[in-house]
C-alpha cells in the first residue's frame, strides 16, 4: 500500500495493473482493500485500478470534523491529480458513489465514465427526511461502541441474509478496524448530500449496479438515479445486498468490465 499527501492529508492506496485509469472508491464502512480487493485483482489485467483509503478510513488520516461531500470531492481531486493518470474512470460503493457525483459536480472533465453501485444522490436526496436523520442519529450512536459492537450493529445492513462468511470475513475485519472521528465525517457528509441537482446535468456514460436485497439503498432509490441521469444503464443483480463488490464480486466484474470495455470504443 502506497501513501501520499493531499491537502495535509495522509492517503493512503492500492495501485495495480495498467491501461486506462479506474479510481475505486468505498462506503462508509471498510477500506479500499476491503471493499474491492476482488476487482483489483480482477480488473487490473485491462486498467491502472486505484483504491484508495478515503479520509478517516483505513490507513488514511482523518479528516477534521467539518469535511463534508465538497471537501471529500476536492481532496479526491486532488489526490487524482497527484497520480497524475488523467481523465479516469471513477466507481464508488454506497458514500463512494455519492462521492462520485460531487466530484463530478464540481470537477466534471475528470471523470470519463460514472459507475455508480448502492448508490444515493446523498442520503437527503435519495431518502425521506425522517429515515435521513434517523440513520444519521443511529451512525453517530455507532461511533461510539467498541469495534465489536460496531461490527454487530452495521454488517446487518451490509449483506444479503444468503452471503457466505467467506465472502465477509475480510470487510469484517476491516470494519472492526473504523476511526470513529473518520465514520462520524462521513456520516455527516452523507446525511447533509443532496446531489439531485446534478444528476440531469451528467454527460458521461453512467453504469448503475444495485443488488435487490439491499436494505440501504433500495430499488426505489435505484429507479430515481436511473430516471434522473441521462443515458444511464440499470443492472439489478438478483439475491444481492448492500456491498455488492464483496457479495458478488464475479457478477460485479462482468457488469463493470463490459460496461467499460463498451465506453472505450
Amino acid at each position: 500500500m502506497d501513501q501520499i499527501e493531499v491537502g495535509g492529508l495522509r492517503i493512503a492506496y492500492e495501485r495495480a495493473g495498467t491501461g486506462p485509469p479506474l479510481f475505486l472508491l468505498h462506503g462508509f464502512v471498510g477500506d479500499g482493500r476491503s471493499t474491492w480487493h476482488r476487482q483489483i485483482e480482477a480488473l487490473s489485467d485491462e486498467f491502472t485500478v486505484v483504491a484508495w483509503d478515503g479520509p478517516g478510513a483505513g490507513r488514511s488520516a482523518d479528516p477534521p470534523a467539518s469535511f463534508r461531500m465538497p471537501d471529500y470531492a476536492d481532496c479526491l481531486a486532488g489526490f487524482m491529480a497527484t497520480l497524475g493518470l488523467g481523465r479516469s474512470h471513477v466507481a464508488g460503493l454506497s458514500f463512494g458513489a455519492a462521492l462520485a457525483l460531487e466530484l463530478y459536480r464540481r470537477h466534471p472533465k475528470l471523470s470519463t465514465t460514472l459507475i455508480l453501485a448502492s448508490a444515493y444522490a446523498g442520503w437527503a436526496g435519495s431518502l425521506p427526511p425522517d429515515v435521513a436523520e434517523q440513520r444519521l442519529e443511529q451512525s453517530l450512536r455507532s461511533s461510539e461502541l467498541s469495534p465489536t459492537q460496531f461490527v454487530a450493529t452495521m454488517l446487518p445492513t451490509m449483506f444479503s441474509k444468503s452471503a457466505s462468511k467467506a465472502q465477509i470475513a475480510e470487510f469484517v475485519a476491516a470494519v472492526s478496524e473504523f476511526h470513529p472521528a473518520g465514520f462520524r465525517a462521513m456520516a455527516q457528509a452523507s446525511a447533509q448530500a443532496d446531489l439531485r441537482d446534478v444528476l440531469p446535468h451528467i454527460e458521461v456514460p453512467t453504469l448503475l449496479l444495485y443488488g435487490d436485497e439491499d436494505v440501504r439503498a433500495p430499488l426505489i432509490v435505484a429507479g430515481a438515479l436511473h430516471a434522473s441521469i441521462p443515458g444511464s444503464r440499470l443492472v439489478v443483480m438478483n439475491g444481492v445486498g448492500h456491498v455488492s463488490s464483496v457479495e458478488a464480486p464475479d457478477r460485479f466484474n462482468r457488469e463493470v468490465r463490459f460496461f467499460l470495455d463498451e465506453s472505450e470504443r
